[in-house]
Formats: structure tokens, sequence, C-alpha cells
């Protein structure tokens, strides 16, 4: 019975120690993925204010741009008007240098464009890489706190049981032990008996000889077997 008591003992001990290990993983996962969603919500805050930046300087540089070429286009018609009366000058000649500035200027301006629409389709893209990869993360987490969390459930189950059956057992120790206890003082009062019995058993036995004797002469003289002979002796 303590060998069975040492074992329960030992197995609600290591139980203990895995559910607390099991609680610790279980803490661990859900910090991280407190962080992780803490991380998700700053980068996404950080990705609305890179497209919001970007459009507003789409916006912006588009603006420019068509005010420019509104511009220009009516500088080339006042130019246009201004022209002395002769010969046509040769093709592309007409208007050069305002033709190259405004393109110079122009064309920076739609770069400009293109780069601010490739930076935000890089933000969207990588804001959905990561918008998926947390989604699997915590999904994934999620599935593992479940399984620990019954794991946990499980083995407090099993602690519970063995628990009570350690009470029991500890219980019934308690009552055999109680039960040998009163069997020993029941066996020293028998003992205490049988030696009272053994040293006086000679002198009780003569004085039982004696007694059987006494008896016998007792019914001799009643029968008269031996009153002639007690009358001689008188």
């Amino acid at each position: 019975m303590q060998s069975k008591i040492e074992d329960l003992t030992m197995n609600i001990e290591e139980l203990a120690k895995a559910i607390a290990q099991l609680k610790a993983e279980v803490g661990d996962l859900q910090l991280n993925l407190k962080r992780a969603g803490e991380d998700r919500e700053a980068q996404n805050k950080e990705f609305q204010t890179t497209v919001t930046d970007q459009r507003q300087a789409q916006k912006m540089m588009q603006a420019a741009l068509d005010l420019l070429a509104g511009f220009y286009k009516k500088e080339a018609l006042l130019q246009a008007k201004q022209e002395p009366a002769g010969p046509p000058p040769p093709a592309g000649f007409k208007s050069y240098k305002n033709n190259a500035q405004s393109g110079g200027v122009m064309s920076m301006i739609e770069q400009i464009i293109k780069d601010t629409e490739a930076m935000e389709a890089e933000a969207i893209k990588a804001e959905t890489e990561s918008s998926n990869a947390y989604a699997v993360f915590a999904a994934e987490t999620k599935a593992s706190v479940d399984e620990k969390a019954k794991d946990i459930a499980n083995k407090e189950g099993t602690k519970a049981k063995l628990e009570d059956e350690l009470v029991e057992t500890k219980q019934s120790k308690d009552e055999v032990i109680q039960e040998l206890t009163d069997l020993a003082a029941y066996n020293a009062e028998l003992h205490t008996s049988c030696d009272y019995v053994l040293k006086n058993f000679d002198i009780r036995q003569k004085a039982r000889d004696e007694e059987v004797e006494a008896l016998r002469q007792a019914k001799a003289i009643l029968s008269g077997a031996k009153f002639e002979a007690f009358l001689q002796g008188k």
C-alpha cells in the first residue's frame, strides 16, 4: 500500500509539472499572438498612411501636369498668333524652345506619378502578403492553444482522479494501521492471559487433583466401602 501511495504521489507531481509547462506554453503563444496582432495593426496603419500619401501625391502631380499642359498649350497658341507672315518654318522647328522646356518638366512630373503608383502597388502587395501571413499565424496559434488547453483539461481530470485515489489509499492505510494496532493490543491481552494460565497451571492442576481425590474418598465413605476400616481405625 505504501508503494501505491508513492506511485500515486509521483504521478500527481509529474502531471502537475506537465500542466504547469503546458500553461506556460499557452501563455507564450497568446503573448506572441498579441504582439503579432499589435505589429500587424502598426503595419496596417503604416500601409494606410503610405497609400494615402502616394495617392495625394498622384493627385497633386496630376493637377500640376494638367495645369502645365494647359499653360503651355495657351502659350503655344499665343506664340502662333504673334509669328510674322512669311514662309512657314520647317516641321518640328516651330516653338521648339517652349516645347523642349514643357516636355522636360512634364516628363519629370509624369515620372513622379509613375513612381508613386509603383510605390502604392508595392505597398498594397506587401500589405496583402503581411495580412495573409498574420492570418495563417493566428490560425495556427489558435489551433495550438486549443490543443494544449484540451491536453491541460485531460491532465487536470486525471490528476483529480489520482488525488482522490491517493486520499482513499491513505485513509485505507490509516484504517489498516488502526486495525493492526487494535490486533496488537488484543494479542498482547491474550498473551498476558496465556502467561497467567501457564504460570498457574501446575498449581491449579495439583489443586484439581487433590479435589478429585477428596471427592473419591467422600464417595467411598458414603458408599460404605471403607466404613468398617474407618471404625477399626477408631
